[in-house]
């Protein structure tokens, strides 16, 4: 059974920082490529960061710059370092894993930057 577990979300003033995490069982982790998305209500869901299998990291434009991934295949995990964070980042961010036709998802973990 395939879980991505989600972690970090939190209530942060603009300005802040924050690191998600994403634990994941049940599949071989190194071959996937990693990502995390999020959606506000009302939008729909944008792909804000991912990480391929070797290493190769790609971003939402509006992240660039103040959001960082990474993945630790030791410990079957993913991060999303958001620095900088802005009212807009306000959203579910979810954590997903896919290779091939198999993509999986997680519960997600709330983020809102409000003062």
């Amino acid at each position: 059974q395939v879980q991505l577990v989600e972690s970090g979300g939190d209530l942060v003033q603009p300005g802040g920082s924050l690191r998600l995490s994403c634990a994941a069982s049940g599949i071989i982790f190194s071959i996937q490529t990693m990502g995390w998305y999020r959606q506000a209500p009302g939008n729909q869901r944008e792909l804000v960061a991912h990480i391929t299998s070797s290493g190769r990291t790609n971003y939402l434009e509006s992240v660039k710059g103040r959001f960082g991934i990474s993945r630790d295949n030791a410990k079957n995990t993913v991060y999303l370092q958001m620095n900088s964070l802005k009212p807009e980042d306000t959203s579910v961010y979810y954590c997903s894993a896919w290779r091939g036709v198999n993509t999986y998802w997680g519960q997600g973990t709330q983020v809102t930057v409000s003062s």
